[in-house]
């Protein structure tokens, strides 16, 4: 589930100084919202927010030089009537931007229809920019995961699997190799866009890696600063099996990449076998650093079975 809920108020608040922008109108509007419909409909920031347009309602409305001389360089009733067009797109909010002076007709208008107006000498472009991805992150679809999620070489990986098979213990030795802890036990997951999932510590858990027969362990104030990292995106997931759970569910080659979809986006998947006196961390970082080579578009199964392929022709050639 994602959040359908943001008010004009914290909107004001969060950007206050990334903005610089004021509250010119619609003062008693600070509980104004988005409409929940458009914000369960909305598959992206750029549906919430954008320049002056009557065909996309309940949305953001952000006003520029260009748009600010629509309203105004016309007839007074033209002018009138394009202004009192706002009020039926019901947008949550206003932004006066790049130092625009607001008109009469639209102070007026918003009072009445109490319609928060900001107003910002930043550009349009650069409000919109900063709106969207805030948006975004803020309405992203999200879910908690069980596992530890690690930055391993630099990828976001998640490792799961069965309970008591070592996963935190895995977690701890990753990071005595140098890799980072983003969260243990929890992670919080959202969808920041159509392709990407971000990782992120819940607060209670911050900086904690937990470790049967130790106990909590403060991973930042053990192995320093550089030992955590605050968000990364998933591109990985490690899971860790029993041998009878491999066998009886995986294929020992699987023929095409594994994956498992987390918040509707396919995440790559690499199965490990838990089995004692083997290393796991190596295997783990064998299993990132294959998935880098995927990435550069180096598949090393699909090029044994070309080898595989030229062989028996070769010596099917020789018959």
């Amino acid at each position: 589930m994602k959040p359908t809920v943001i008010s004009a108020d914290v909107l004001f608040e969060d950007h206050r100084a990334a903005l610089r922008w004021q509250w010119l109108a619609g003062l008693d509007a600070s509980e104004r919202r988005f409409d929940e419909v458009a914000v369960r409909q909305a598959r992206s920031g750029a549906d919430l927010v954008g320049y002056l347009n009557y065909i996309h309602p309940y949305r953001v409305q952000v006003l520029g030089p260009r748009e600010v001389a629509y309203l105004t360089n016309a007839s007074p009733e033209d002018c009138a009537r394009r202004v009192a067009r706002i009020v039926t797109l019901e947008p949550p909010v206003l932004v006066l931007c790049d130092g625009e002076a607001a008109p009469d007709a639209l102070l007026s208008m918003c009072e009445r229809a109490h319609i928060p107006l900001f107003a910002t000498h930043e550009s349009a472009a650069f409000v919109i920019d900063v709106l969207r991805a805030y948006l975004s992150k803020h309405f992203a679809d999200r879910t908690t995961m069980h596992g530890v999620f690690m930055d391993i070489l630099g990828l976001g990986v998640m490792i799961t699997g069965e309970s008591g098979l070592g996963k935190s213990e895995l977690g701890l030795e990753l990071i005595s190799r140098g890799h980072g802890l983003v969260a243990d036990d929890a992670v919080d997951l959202f969808r920041i866009n159509q392709t990407t999932i971000e990782g992120r510590c819940p607060e209670l858990l911050q900086n904690l890696l937990e470790v049967r027969g130790i106990g909590l362990l403060d991973i930042r104030a053990i192995f320093g600063e550089t030992a955590v990292r605050r968000r990364m995106r998933l591109r990985l997931i490690v899971h860790l099996v029993r041998r009878e759970t491999m066998e009886r569910e995986h294929e020992r080659l699987p023929y095409e990449p594994l994956t498992q979809e987390v918040l509707g986006v396919p995440i790559q998947k690499a199965v490990i076998q838990v089995v004692a006196g083997r290393n796991i961390a190596v295997l783990v970082e064998a299993a990132v650093r294959n998935h880098i080579l995927q990435l550069r578009g180096i598949d090393t199964y699909q090029e044994f079975v070309e080898r595989h392929r030229k062989a028996m022709e070769k010596g099917a050639e020789t018959l």
